[in-house]
Protein backbone atom coordinates (compact mmCIF):
# COMPACT_ATOMS: atom_id res chain seq x y z
CA UNK A 1 0.00 0.00 0.00
CA UNK A 2 1.37 3.54 -0.95
CA UNK A 3 1.79 5.85 2.08
CA UNK A 4 1.35 8.81 0.31
CA UNK A 5 -1.56 10.39 -0.53
CA UNK A 6 -2.19 12.53 -3.83
CA UNK A 7 -2.02 15.77 -1.44
CA UNK A 8 1.60 14.01 -0.71
CA UNK A 9 2.58 14.14 -4.02
CA UNK A 10 1.47 17.97 -4.56
CA UNK A 11 3.54 18.65 -1.60
CA UNK A 12 6.43 16.92 -2.57
CA UNK A 13 6.39 18.55 -5.93
CA UNK A 14 6.41 21.58 -4.60
CA UNK A 15 9.41 21.37 -3.08
CA UNK A 16 11.43 19.98 -5.99
CA UNK A 17 11.19 16.73 -4.21
CA UNK A 18 10.49 13.38 -5.60
CA UNK A 19 9.03 10.23 -4.01
CA UNK A 20 12.10 8.50 -5.06
CA UNK A 21 14.27 10.59 -2.69
CA UNK A 22 11.56 10.44 -0.07
CA UNK A 23 12.12 6.67 -0.33
CA UNK A 24 15.48 6.43 0.28
CA UNK A 25 15.57 8.67 3.13
CA UNK A 26 13.28 6.56 4.90
CA UNK A 27 14.73 3.65 4.14
CA UNK A 28 18.25 5.31 5.99
CA UNK A 29 15.96 5.76 8.68
CA UNK A 30 15.61 2.13 8.57
CA UNK A 31 18.91 0.87 8.26
CA UNK A 32 20.94 3.63 9.38
CA UNK A 33 24.25 5.00 8.24
CA UNK A 34 27.65 2.72 8.55
CA UNK A 35 30.34 4.04 10.48
CA UNK A 36 33.17 4.79 8.83
CA UNK A 37 36.34 2.24 9.17
CA UNK A 38 39.77 4.72 10.23
CA UNK A 39 43.21 4.11 9.94
CA UNK A 40 44.42 6.74 12.37
CA UNK A 41 43.62 10.75 13.58
CA UNK A 42 45.41 13.28 11.48
CA UNK A 43 48.39 14.78 13.09
CA UNK A 44 51.52 16.46 12.28
CA UNK A 45 53.98 14.58 10.06
CA UNK A 46 50.82 12.23 9.07
CA UNK A 47 48.50 14.08 7.34
CA UNK A 48 48.75 17.45 8.82
CA UNK A 49 51.79 19.97 7.66
CA UNK A 50 53.19 22.42 10.30
CA UNK A 51 54.88 25.06 7.27
CA UNK A 52 57.94 26.34 8.29
CA UNK A 53 58.98 30.15 7.49
CA UNK A 54 60.29 29.64 3.49
CA UNK A 55 57.25 27.60 2.93
CA UNK A 56 54.89 30.53 4.64
CA UNK A 57 56.56 33.10 2.49
CA UNK A 58 56.28 30.75 -0.63
CA UNK A 59 52.56 30.37 -0.57
CA UNK A 60 52.29 34.03 0.45
CA UNK A 61 53.85 35.20 -3.03
CA UNK A 62 52.17 31.96 -4.63
CA UNK A 63 48.81 33.49 -4.35
CA UNK A 64 49.64 37.06 -4.69
CA UNK A 65 51.08 36.15 -7.88
CA UNK A 66 47.59 33.95 -8.20
CA UNK A 67 45.54 37.15 -7.63
CA UNK A 68 46.99 39.21 -10.60
CA UNK A 69 45.87 36.65 -12.73
CA UNK A 70 42.01 37.64 -13.14
CA UNK A 71 41.25 34.08 -11.74
CA UNK A 72 37.58 34.45 -9.88
CA UNK A 73 37.72 34.26 -6.73
CA UNK A 74 34.89 33.98 -4.24
CA UNK A 75 34.62 34.26 -0.27
CA UNK A 76 31.20 31.72 0.67
CA UNK A 77 30.03 32.43 4.12
CA UNK A 78 27.04 30.13 5.69
CA UNK A 79 25.06 33.26 7.13
CA UNK A 80 21.65 31.75 7.83
CA UNK A 81 22.31 30.42 11.45
CA UNK A 82 20.09 32.04 14.05
CA UNK A 83 21.47 33.22 16.96
CA UNK A 84 19.06 31.78 19.31
CA UNK A 85 21.27 29.91 20.92
CA UNK A 86 23.93 32.06 21.83
CA UNK A 87 21.30 33.58 24.10
CA UNK A 88 19.99 30.30 25.39
CA UNK A 89 21.21 30.87 29.21
CA UNK A 90 19.35 34.26 29.04
CA UNK A 91 16.30 32.96 27.69
CA UNK A 92 16.76 30.40 30.92
CA UNK A 93 16.99 33.67 32.89
CA UNK A 94 13.86 35.14 31.60
CA UNK A 95 11.99 31.40 32.48
CA UNK A 96 13.97 31.26 35.90
CA UNK A 97 11.99 31.92 39.30
CA UNK A 98 14.67 34.39 40.53
CA UNK A 99 14.79 37.94 39.37
CA UNK A 100 18.34 38.69 40.28
CA UNK A 101 21.59 37.29 38.12
CA UNK A 102 22.30 34.10 40.17
CA UNK A 103 24.51 31.72 37.75
CA UNK A 104 27.95 32.88 36.93
CA UNK A 105 27.30 33.37 33.10
CA UNK A 106 24.09 35.95 34.79
CA UNK A 107 26.62 37.37 36.35
CA UNK A 108 29.20 37.85 34.02
CA UNK A 109 26.44 39.16 31.52
CA UNK A 110 25.28 42.28 33.54
CA UNK A 111 28.86 42.70 35.23
CA UNK A 112 29.94 43.27 32.01
CA UNK A 113 27.42 44.71 30.29
CA UNK A 114 29.21 47.90 28.96
CA UNK A 115 31.44 46.07 27.13
CA UNK A 116 29.13 44.63 24.44
CA UNK A 117 29.73 46.39 21.21
CA UNK A 118 25.57 46.69 21.09
CA UNK A 119 25.27 48.37 24.25
CA UNK A 120 24.29 51.32 22.45
CA UNK A 121 21.76 49.69 20.55
CA UNK A 122 20.70 48.19 23.92
CA UNK A 123 20.40 51.55 25.70
CA UNK A 124 18.50 52.59 23.00
CA UNK A 125 15.92 50.00 23.14
CA UNK A 126 15.50 50.18 26.58
CA UNK A 127 14.45 53.60 26.55
CA UNK A 128 12.34 52.59 23.98
CA UNK A 129 10.48 50.12 25.02
CA UNK A 130 11.10 51.63 28.96
CA UNK A 131 11.45 54.75 29.12
CA UNK A 132 14.56 54.31 31.40
CA UNK A 133 18.04 53.82 30.65
CA UNK A 134 20.58 50.54 31.05
CA UNK A 135 21.60 51.86 34.21
CA UNK A 136 18.44 53.07 35.69
CA UNK A 137 17.22 49.68 35.38
CA UNK A 138 20.23 47.94 37.08
CA UNK A 139 19.68 50.03 40.01
CA UNK A 140 15.97 49.47 40.36
CA UNK A 141 16.94 45.51 39.62
CA UNK A 142 15.24 45.24 36.80
CA UNK A 143 17.30 42.68 35.22
CA UNK A 144 14.79 41.02 33.55
CA UNK A 145 13.24 43.97 31.51
CA UNK A 146 17.41 44.82 30.41
CA UNK A 147 17.01 40.88 28.90
CA UNK A 148 13.48 41.13 27.41
CA UNK A 149 15.08 44.54 25.51
CA UNK A 150 17.58 42.86 24.23
CA UNK A 151 15.97 39.44 23.07
CA UNK A 152 11.91 39.94 22.30
CA UNK A 153 10.84 41.63 19.43
CA UNK A 154 9.65 44.75 20.72
CA UNK A 155 13.75 45.69 21.86
CA UNK A 156 16.84 44.85 19.34
CA UNK A 157 15.06 41.28 18.30
CA UNK A 158 18.53 39.32 19.24
CA UNK A 159 17.13 36.13 20.08
CA UNK A 160 15.64 36.16 16.58
CA UNK A 161 17.78 37.65 14.31
CA UNK A 162 20.69 35.41 12.76
CA UNK A 163 24.51 35.92 14.13
CA UNK A 164 25.92 37.83 10.81
CA UNK A 165 23.01 40.48 12.32
CA UNK A 166 23.99 41.11 15.69
CA UNK A 167 26.55 43.86 16.80
CA UNK A 168 29.79 41.94 17.81
CA UNK A 169 32.91 44.15 17.50
CA UNK A 170 32.97 48.17 18.61
CA UNK A 171 35.52 50.39 16.73
CA UNK A 172 35.48 54.58 17.49
CA UNK A 173 33.12 55.65 14.96
CA UNK A 174 30.94 52.30 14.71
CA UNK A 175 30.12 48.87 16.13
CA UNK A 176 30.51 46.09 13.86
CA UNK A 177 28.60 43.16 12.87
CA UNK A 178 29.87 39.86 11.37
CA UNK A 179 28.54 40.32 7.99
CA UNK A 180 30.73 43.40 8.05
CA UNK A 181 33.98 42.17 9.47
CA UNK A 182 33.76 39.36 6.39
CA UNK A 183 33.80 42.40 4.29
CA UNK A 184 36.93 43.52 5.53
CA UNK A 185 38.42 40.28 5.39
CA UNK A 186 37.58 39.28 1.60
CA UNK A 187 39.19 43.06 0.38
CA UNK A 188 42.37 41.91 2.60
CA UNK A 189 43.05 38.58 1.44
CA UNK A 190 40.27 37.20 -1.62
CA UNK A 191 40.19 40.12 -3.85
CA UNK A 192 41.99 40.43 -7.05
CA UNK A 193 42.24 43.46 -9.64
CA UNK A 194 40.54 45.62 -7.11
CA UNK A 195 37.05 43.63 -7.33
CA UNK A 196 36.03 41.01 -4.56
CA UNK A 197 33.09 38.70 -4.92
CA UNK A 198 31.04 37.64 -1.40
CA UNK A 199 28.72 34.63 -1.24
CA UNK A 200 25.99 34.65 1.96
CA UNK A 201 23.89 32.10 2.24
CA UNK A 202 20.97 32.74 4.42
CA UNK A 203 17.54 32.42 5.20
CA UNK A 204 14.42 33.60 3.49
CA UNK A 205 12.95 35.32 6.56
CA UNK A 206 16.18 37.28 6.66
CA UNK A 207 17.16 37.80 3.43
CA UNK A 208 16.08 41.59 3.04
CA UNK A 209 17.71 42.54 6.38
CA UNK A 210 21.03 41.34 4.69
CA UNK A 211 20.42 43.01 1.45
CA UNK A 212 19.31 46.27 3.56
CA UNK A 213 22.91 46.23 5.76
CA UNK A 214 24.52 45.68 2.82
CA UNK A 215 23.10 48.58 0.83
CA UNK A 216 23.41 50.55 3.46
CA UNK A 217 27.48 49.95 4.43
CA UNK A 218 28.71 48.86 1.21
CA UNK A 219 29.54 52.20 -0.37
CA UNK A 220 31.97 52.97 2.89
CA UNK A 221 33.61 49.84 2.68
CA UNK A 222 34.47 50.04 -0.72
CA UNK A 223 35.82 53.40 -0.07
CA UNK A 224 38.24 52.48 2.42
CA UNK A 225 39.24 49.53 0.68
CA UNK A 226 39.21 50.79 -2.42
CA UNK A 227 37.95 47.78 -4.29
CA UNK A 228 34.28 47.61 -5.72
CA UNK A 229 32.67 44.31 -4.23
CA UNK A 230 29.97 41.90 -5.78
CA UNK A 231 27.82 40.65 -3.01
CA UNK A 232 25.63 37.70 -3.65
CA UNK A 233 23.06 35.54 -1.76
CA UNK A 234 21.09 32.34 -1.81
CA UNK A 235 19.18 30.24 0.17
CA UNK A 236 19.21 26.46 1.20
CA UNK A 237 17.10 25.25 -1.27
CA UNK A 238 13.83 23.48 0.53
CA UNK A 239 14.86 20.60 -2.53
CA UNK A 240 17.22 19.86 0.41
CA UNK A 241 14.74 19.38 3.10
CA UNK A 242 14.58 16.06 4.66
CA UNK A 243 11.73 14.05 6.11
CA UNK A 244 10.77 13.39 9.50
CA UNK A 245 9.81 10.20 10.89
CA UNK A 246 8.16 8.83 14.31
CA UNK A 247 10.25 6.77 16.91
CA UNK A 248 8.90 3.51 14.90
CA UNK A 249 10.53 5.44 11.16
CA UNK A 250 7.22 5.75 9.91
CA UNK A 251 6.36 9.37 8.03
CA UNK A 252 5.87 12.57 11.01
CA UNK A 253 2.57 14.06 10.36
CA UNK A 254 1.79 17.55 12.12
CA UNK A 255 -1.32 17.61 13.71
CA UNK A 256 -3.09 18.84 10.15
CA UNK A 257 -2.01 15.21 8.60
CA UNK A 258 0.54 16.74 6.78
CA UNK A 259 4.44 15.42 6.39
CA UNK A 260 7.15 17.20 8.32
CA UNK A 261 10.45 18.19 6.56
CA UNK A 262 12.90 19.78 8.42
CA UNK A 263 16.05 21.30 6.71
CA UNK A 264 18.98 18.99 6.04
CA UNK A 265 21.73 20.71 7.85
CA UNK A 266 24.67 22.34 6.41
CA UNK A 267 25.49 19.42 3.70
CA UNK A 268 22.41 20.91 1.41
CA UNK A 269 24.70 23.89 1.33
CA UNK A 270 26.40 21.44 -1.16
CA UNK A 271 23.83 22.96 -4.10
CA UNK A 272 24.55 26.48 -3.33
CA UNK A 273 28.13 26.03 -3.42
CA UNK A 274 28.08 24.01 -6.79
CA UNK A 275 26.29 27.29 -8.11
CA UNK A 276 29.41 29.16 -8.17
CA UNK A 277 30.58 31.00 -10.95
CA UNK A 278 34.59 30.75 -9.18
CA UNK A 279 37.80 29.26 -9.58
CA UNK A 280 38.61 30.13 -5.83
CA UNK A 281 36.45 29.63 -2.85
CA UNK A 282 37.29 30.43 0.70
CA UNK A 283 34.74 28.83 3.07
CA UNK A 284 34.17 30.24 6.45
CA UNK A 285 31.59 30.40 9.14
CA UNK A 286 30.15 33.67 9.90
CA UNK A 287 30.82 33.95 13.67
CA UNK A 288 34.31 33.21 13.14
CA UNK A 289 35.76 36.94 13.10
CA UNK A 290 37.98 39.44 14.68
CA UNK A 291 37.92 42.97 15.14
CA UNK A 292 40.85 44.51 12.67
CA UNK A 293 43.52 44.43 15.12
CA UNK A 294 43.79 40.86 15.22
CA UNK A 295 42.91 40.42 11.29
CA UNK A 296 46.60 39.98 10.47
CA UNK A 297 47.36 35.96 11.85
CA UNK A 298 43.79 35.67 9.59
CA UNK A 299 44.81 37.45 6.42
CA UNK A 300 48.28 35.85 6.16
CA UNK A 301 46.84 32.17 6.86
CA UNK A 302 44.12 32.14 4.51
CA UNK A 303 47.04 33.48 2.05
CA UNK A 304 48.95 30.49 3.46
CA UNK A 305 45.95 28.19 2.32
CA UNK A 306 45.53 29.38 -0.88
CA UNK A 307 48.87 29.53 -2.01
CA UNK A 308 49.61 26.04 -1.14
CA UNK A 309 46.27 24.97 -2.66
CA UNK A 310 47.24 26.81 -6.38
CA UNK A 311 50.61 25.20 -6.21
CA UNK A 312 49.27 21.57 -5.98
CA UNK A 313 46.64 22.51 -8.46
CA UNK A 314 49.04 23.51 -10.71
CA UNK A 315 50.46 20.27 -10.43
CA UNK A 316 47.69 18.59 -10.29
CA UNK A 317 47.00 19.82 -13.47
CA UNK A 318 50.17 19.62 -15.30
CA UNK A 319 49.76 15.74 -13.94
CA UNK A 320 46.53 15.46 -15.96
CA UNK A 321 47.54 16.95 -19.43
CA UNK A 322 50.24 14.88 -19.28
CA UNK A 323 48.16 11.57 -18.95
CA UNK A 324 45.81 12.86 -21.49
CA UNK A 325 48.81 12.90 -24.01
CA UNK A 326 49.73 9.64 -23.07
CA UNK A 327 53.40 10.83 -23.48
CA UNK A 328 54.31 9.40 -20.38
CA UNK A 329 55.78 6.23 -18.64
CA UNK A 330 56.43 3.96 -15.96
CA UNK A 331 58.42 6.76 -14.31
CA UNK A 332 56.14 9.01 -14.49
CA UNK A 333 53.07 7.28 -13.08
CA UNK A 334 55.72 6.30 -10.22
CA UNK A 335 56.25 10.32 -9.79
CA UNK A 336 52.23 10.95 -9.70
CA UNK A 337 51.93 7.89 -7.16
CA UNK A 338 54.12 9.67 -4.80
CA UNK A 339 52.13 13.01 -5.37
CA UNK A 340 49.06 11.68 -4.73
CA UNK A 341 50.14 9.29 -1.83
CA UNK A 342 52.22 12.46 -0.01
CA UNK A 343 50.98 15.31 -1.16
CA UNK A 344 47.11 14.87 -1.72
CA UNK A 345 47.40 11.88 1.39
CA UNK A 346 45.32 9.42 -0.33
CA UNK A 347 46.43 6.09 -0.74
CA UNK A 348 45.43 2.34 -2.20
CA UNK A 349 46.59 -0.86 -0.87
CA UNK A 350 48.26 -2.96 -3.68
CA UNK A 351 49.40 0.14 -5.92
CA UNK A 352 52.71 -2.16 -6.83
CA UNK A 353 51.15 -4.63 -7.88
CA UNK A 354 48.95 -2.56 -10.63
CA UNK A 355 49.47 -2.95 -14.41
CA UNK A 356 50.18 1.00 -16.00
CA UNK A 357 46.52 0.62 -17.41
CA UNK A 358 45.34 0.07 -13.99
CA UNK A 359 47.55 3.06 -12.51
CA UNK A 360 46.54 5.32 -14.96
CA UNK A 361 42.78 4.82 -14.30
CA UNK A 362 43.90 4.93 -10.39
CA UNK A 363 45.59 8.72 -10.93
CA UNK A 364 43.00 9.98 -13.08
CA UNK A 365 40.76 9.17 -11.18
CA UNK A 366 42.24 10.67 -7.90
CA UNK A 367 43.68 13.29 -9.67
CA UNK A 368 40.76 14.95 -11.40
CA UNK A 369 38.87 15.93 -8.48
CA UNK A 370 37.84 18.86 -6.83
CA UNK A 371 40.71 20.18 -4.25
CA UNK A 372 40.85 21.47 -0.64
CA UNK A 373 43.04 22.81 1.28
CA UNK A 374 41.82 22.67 5.27
CA UNK A 375 43.27 24.92 8.24
CA UNK A 376 42.98 22.65 11.55
CA UNK A 377 43.55 23.89 15.03
CA UNK A 378 45.22 22.07 18.23
CA UNK A 379 42.42 20.64 20.14
CA UNK A 380 41.24 22.84 23.54
CA UNK A 381 37.89 20.99 24.07
CA UNK A 382 35.35 22.00 21.42
CA UNK A 383 33.28 20.35 20.23
CA UNK A 384 32.89 18.93 16.72
CA UNK A 385 34.72 17.22 13.79
CA UNK A 386 38.60 16.15 13.38
CA UNK A 387 40.71 15.42 10.86
CA UNK A 388 41.28 11.64 10.40
CA UNK A 389 42.51 9.26 8.02
CA UNK A 390 39.65 6.76 6.84
CA UNK A 391 39.23 3.83 4.62
CA UNK A 392 37.01 4.94 1.08
CA UNK A 393 34.32 2.42 -0.72
CA UNK A 394 37.04 1.89 -3.37
CA UNK A 395 39.45 0.72 -0.67
CA UNK A 396 41.90 3.86 -0.35
CA UNK A 397 42.64 5.77 2.47
CA UNK A 398 42.01 9.48 2.17
CA UNK A 399 42.16 12.31 4.53
CA UNK A 400 38.48 13.48 5.65
CA UNK A 401 36.86 15.64 8.63
CA UNK A 402 34.98 13.32 10.83
CA UNK A 403 32.17 14.15 13.30
CA UNK A 404 31.61 12.07 16.19
CA UNK A 405 28.72 10.50 15.00
CA UNK A 406 29.82 8.79 12.26
CA UNK A 407 32.42 6.95 14.63
CA UNK A 408 31.57 3.86 15.73
CA UNK A 409 30.67 3.99 19.65
CA UNK A 410 31.42 0.34 20.60
CA UNK A 411 34.85 0.29 18.76
CA UNK A 412 37.86 0.62 21.24
CA UNK A 413 40.23 1.40 18.51
CA UNK A 414 38.33 3.88 17.28
CA UNK A 415 36.80 5.92 20.24
CA UNK A 416 40.55 6.17 21.40
CA UNK A 417 41.83 7.94 18.25
CA UNK A 418 38.69 10.17 18.37
CA UNK A 419 39.50 11.39 22.10
CA UNK A 420 43.16 11.32 21.33
CA UNK A 421 42.52 13.55 18.35
CA UNK A 422 45.35 16.42 18.42
CA UNK A 423 43.38 18.74 16.08
CA UNK A 424 40.07 20.48 14.95
CA UNK A 425 38.31 21.40 12.06
CA UNK A 426 37.22 24.62 12.79
CA UNK A 427 35.62 25.60 9.11
CA UNK A 428 38.14 27.22 7.48
CA UNK A 429 38.49 25.86 4.17
CA UNK A 430 40.30 27.19 0.63
CA UNK A 431 38.91 25.26 -2.21
CA UNK A 432 39.51 24.85 -6.14
CA UNK A 433 36.01 24.02 -8.05
CA UNK A 434 37.54 23.19 -11.48
CA UNK A 435 39.39 20.84 -13.70
CA UNK A 436 41.96 21.26 -15.52
CA UNK A 437 40.01 21.94 -18.53
CA UNK A 438 38.10 25.15 -16.69
CA UNK A 439 35.09 23.42 -16.52
CA UNK A 440 33.40 23.36 -13.34
CA UNK A 441 33.36 20.37 -11.17
CA UNK A 442 29.71 18.95 -10.44
CA UNK A 443 30.50 18.72 -6.53
CA UNK A 444 27.39 16.45 -5.84
CA UNK A 445 29.06 13.74 -7.98
CA UNK A 446 32.01 14.14 -5.09
CA UNK A 447 29.57 13.27 -1.84
CA UNK A 448 29.11 10.68 -0.20
CA UNK A 449 25.37 9.93 0.73
CA UNK A 450 26.16 7.50 2.94
CA UNK A 451 27.68 9.79 5.82
CA UNK A 452 24.41 11.41 6.62
CA UNK A 453 23.43 10.68 9.95
CA UNK A 454 20.25 10.32 12.42
CA UNK A 455 19.73 12.80 15.08
CA UNK A 456 16.48 12.95 17.80
CA UNK A 457 14.49 15.74 17.91
CA UNK A 458 10.91 16.91 19.20
CA UNK A 459 7.84 18.90 17.76
CA UNK A 460 4.97 19.97 19.23
CA UNK A 461 5.87 17.46 22.39
CA UNK A 462 6.28 14.61 20.16
CA UNK A 463 9.62 12.98 19.44
CA UNK A 464 10.71 12.37 16.17
CA UNK A 465 13.79 11.71 14.09
CA UNK A 466 15.61 14.09 11.61
CA UNK A 467 18.04 13.08 8.64
CA UNK A 468 21.23 15.04 8.41
CA UNK A 469 22.60 15.32 5.02
CA UNK A 470 26.36 14.54 4.70
CA UNK A 471 27.99 17.34 6.39
CA UNK A 472 29.40 20.06 3.52
CA UNK A 473 33.25 19.85 4.97
CA UNK A 474 32.47 16.15 6.01
CA UNK A 475 30.59 13.50 4.01
CA UNK A 476 29.92 16.30 1.12
CA UNK A 477 33.47 16.92 0.25
CA UNK A 478 34.46 13.17 1.22
CA UNK A 479 35.63 12.34 -3.11
CA UNK A 480 37.78 15.52 -2.88
CA UNK A 481 41.46 15.59 -2.54
CA UNK A 482 42.75 17.52 0.74
CA UNK A 483 44.90 19.06 2.71
CA UNK A 484 45.45 20.11 6.11
CA UNK A 485 47.76 23.01 7.26
CA UNK A 486 47.65 23.43 10.99
CA UNK A 487 46.88 27.14 11.49
CA UNK A 488 47.19 28.95 14.75
CA UNK A 489 44.54 29.25 17.54
CA UNK A 490 44.37 32.79 16.95
CA UNK A 491 42.69 32.30 13.83
CA UNK A 492 39.83 30.74 15.33
CA UNK A 493 37.26 32.61 17.39
CA UNK A 494 34.20 32.02 16.68
CA UNK A 495 30.88 33.17 19.19
CA UNK A 496 29.09 30.65 20.80
CA UNK A 497 27.04 32.01 23.17
CA UNK A 498 26.91 36.39 23.98
CA UNK A 499 29.68 36.06 26.80
CA UNK A 500 31.81 34.84 24.30
CA UNK A 501 32.13 38.45 22.97
CA UNK A 502 33.37 39.64 26.17
CA UNK A 503 36.71 37.56 25.15
CA UNK A 504 39.78 39.78 24.62
CA UNK A 505 39.66 38.53 20.97
CA UNK A 506 36.59 40.12 20.50
CA UNK A 507 37.12 43.25 22.70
Amino acid sequence: MDIFSSNDLLYLSSKGITKEQVERQLDSFRTGFPYLRLQSAASLGNGILNPHEDMIESCVQNWNDYKTQGHHITKFVPASGAASRMFKNLFAFLEAPYEVPTTDFEKMFFDRINDFAFYDALEDACFSRLGKSIESLLSEGEYKEIVASLLEEDGLNYGQLPKGLLQFHLYPQEARTPVEEHLTEAALYASSRGETDIHFTVSSEHRVLFESLIERVLPAYEQQHGITYHISFSEQKSSTDTIAVNMDNTPFRTEEGKLLFRPGGHGALLQNLNELDSDIVFIKNIDNVVPDRLKNDTILWKQVLAGLLVQVQAQTFAYLRLLDSNNFNHADLEDMIRFVRHTLNCDMPGLKKMSDDELYKFLRAKLNRPIRVCGVVRNVGEPGGGPFLAYNSDGSVSLQILESSQIDPDNADAQRMFTQGTHFNPVDLVCAIRDFKGEPFDLTRFSDPSTGFISQKSKSGRELKALELPGLWNGAMSDWSTLMVEVPLSTFNPVKTVNDLLREQHQ
